[in-house]
């Protein structure tokens, strides 16, 4: 045991309130059953301020930290009243040669353990002043509600009262359960349901609500979301699971809800035997590595030991910045940075020659819907016939797999970006009818946080303090996190043997204002109060919902239950590859193309903006060109 003044402190005050003890036992029995003559006395006395720091150390009680005590520490004491008074009653026996009587050790024993809880409780409770945890001086505090007053409600409390007691005060509980109500878990009470809060946060002006529910996590948080608060309040969510099974929460580790945790999906249930057998100990090509969908890819087609990991790019800076990446989180997986354009066929030609990959997941596109209405042509050459140039340059090659990603906006394209990655679907199927290799497509929509997206375009106007700007009340569009895309698309090309079109499970689609309202609501502010919302209007290309089958494809459902089939109709365009070829050899000798009206022709169920208005608007950005814009 280290001795300190601490320590020196509690061993005195052990010793002086044991002997008070016995004082007050000599006081209740009137001296009987005690030794009367002063020797035997003095001994009684010496040998119990002995044996009472003798038997707490015993016991451990000089080894805890008392301003953390808790009820269950009550057994310490009770331990080391009882190692005390043992060693009292056997030192006694051997130096007075006597036996202390029954009703002295018992009386005694009772009231030591008082004292002894007495003189912890005082400590714990000075702590607890100290700090600040007896309600005054709370406005300085981040005043706190807690969903949840189960076990990790009452861990949240304690572990806020440990650790952060100056910076947060619970005020109380929410629950849905009736039995709760009224009832207080480590002097919080319970003071309501969820449906409460804006009562609660208004009466005790509350700063945030922090969620500890760890198995009903995603559903409280949603409805949470749901209810208008009226306030700017800020809402957090405990680590996790984790943290309690091994009865810990860091309060340190609280983390901000994000809007991922909103979409409130079940976790994905992934066959990793069959996924590990076809990307184990392979060579895997993805290119558009240093984009959002490319640079997950890469992190979770690690773990499954490829053989060689090939990261195939434009941006030389994502490229880099995804391979140092991987380079420090799999340190022994071999990685092959490649900067490269798609559009380049002779280059991918030798790439392929070159590394040989076995399994190639093409991300690299243009996505961006209204900047490709812009630049139709631009649409054309990258996300078609750069996925020609690497999709004939697997076939040649007779790689085993390859996985193009498309998007919801290739279902009757409105847009050239949908429309342009729709032919790309049907350049990997009509390659799907030749050769050894399995050509599959999957198809999911909008993935939060991902580069260009509407979440971090949101976050930075509210930011600036606002307006955020929404083209339509009704616009409404299906979300993903990356991870769960991402996770979806390995497995779906582990069920591909060449020619699907796998759909992924998007959930229901959310309303762009709602998300807008959200994001605002988890900053901490109020929409309409704090952050205004305005609408800008339809842009070229859009649509209010984004379907995710065509009339003619319907849906087919798969073996995994997040996972769907296109019913493919039957036919396809014989000519496609050679018509994609005359279209590259015009733009090549620098003629001027309808692109939409191009694209109209190749998609029977198109509906793209007409000829002539995509004439206007192509002759319109040559004159800004030829204006002094960009000279040559």
């Amino acid at each position: 045991m280290r001795v300190n003044k601490k320590t020196i402190l509690m061993v005195s005050l052990d010793v002086i309130q044991s002997l008070a003890s016995l004082g007050l036992v000599y006081i209740l029995f009137a001296g009987k059953y005690f030794p009367q003559d002063g020797q035997s006395q003095i001994l009684i006395s010496i040998s119990l301020a002995v044996a009472t720091p003798a038997g707490y150390a015993v016991a451990g009680l000089y080894r805890k930290l008392w301003r953390h005590a808790e009820l269950n520490d009550g057994i310490y004491l009770i331990f080391g009243v009882i190692a005390c008074q043992t060693l009292w009653f056997l030192s006694y026996r051997l130096i007075a040669g006597q036996t202390l009587p029954i009703p002295i050790w018992v009386t005694l024993s009772l009231i030591q353990f008082v004292f002894a809880i007495i003189t912890r409780g005082s400590i714990r409770l000075a702590y607890d002043r100290l700090r600040g945890d007896n309600g005054k001086g709370s406005n300085k505090r981040t005043k706190v509600v807690i969903v949840g007053a189960g076990s990790a409600g009452a861990l949240v409390v304690r572990e806020i009262r440990h650790a952060l007691a100056k910076q947060y005060q619970p005020v109380c509980f929410v629950d849905d359960d009736p039995g709760k109500q009224y009832c207080s878990i480590s002097g919080v009470p319970v003071l309501g349901v969820l449906e409460d809060l804006p009562r609660l946060i208004e009466q005790y002006k509350i700063d945030e609500i922090i969620i500890a529910i760890p198995s009903h996590e995603q559903q409280i948080i949603q409805r949470v979301a749901k209810i208008n608060l009226n306030s700017s309040i800020k809402l957090k969510v405990i680590p996790g699971i984790d943290s309690l099974i091994d009865g810990t929460v860091d309060v340190k580790r609280f983390r901000d809800v994000e809007v991922e945790d909103l979409l409130g999906r079940e976790p994905i249930k992934l066959d990793l035997a069959e996924i590990a057998a076809y990307l184990k100990g392979k060579r895997v090509l993805v290119t558009g590595a240093g984009g959002s969908i490319g640079s997950e890819l890469c992190r979770q087609i690690a773990s499954f030991d490829p053989e060689l990991l090939i990261l195939l790019g434009r941006g030389e800076n994502s490229i880099y910045e995804i391979g140092l990446e991987m380079q420090e989180l799999f340190p022994h997986l071999p990685i092959q940075k490649v900067i490269a354009d798609i559009k380049d066929k002779p280059l991918m030609d030798r790439l392929f020659m070159n590394y040989r990959p076995h399994v190639v997941f093409h991300a690299a596109a243009h996505k961006h819907v209204p900047l490709m209405e812009d630049w139709p042509e631009e649409a054309f050459k990258n996300n078609i016939i750069g996925t020609r140039n690497v999709a004939l340059a697997a076939h040649e090659n007779n790689c085993e797999r390859f996985v193009l990603i498309s998007t919801d906006k290739a279902i009757k394209p409105s847009s050239v970006m949908g429309a342009t990655k729709r032919v790309a679907e049907m350049v990997v199927r009509t390659l799907s009818d030749f050769g050894t290799t399995k050509f599959v497509t999957v198809r999911f929509g909008n993935v939060l946080g991902s580069r260009g997206s509407v979440v971090p375009l949101f976050k930075r106007q509210i930011m600036r303090g606002g307006p955020i700007t929404i083209t339509h009340p009704d616009m409404q569009r299906y979300f993903m996190t990356i991870p769960e895309a991402v996770q979806l698309v390995i497995q779906a090309a582990a069920m591909g043997n060449g020619g699907e079109v796998f759909v992924l499970d998007m959930g229901e689609p959310v309303y762009i204002q709602e998300l807008a309202e959200n994001l605002i609501r988890l900053s901490g502010l109020i929409p309409g109060k704090d952050i205004e919302i305005v609408y800008s209007g339809v842009r070229p290309g859009e649509k209010l919902f984004e379907e995710l089958f065509s009339v003619e494809e319907g849906d087919v459902a798969t073996r995994h239950e997040r996972i769907f089939a296109a019913a493919m109709p039957n036919g396809i365009r014989k000519d496609l590859l050679l018509q994609i070829g005359k279209y590259e050899e015009q733009l090549r000798n620098g003629q001027q193309l309808n692109i939409p009206s191009i694209l109209q022709n190749l998609i029977t169920d198109a509906e793209l903006s007409s000829a002539e208005a995509q004439v206007a608007a192509t002759s319109e950005v040559g004159v800004r060109l030829s204006g002094g814009q960009i000279s040559g």
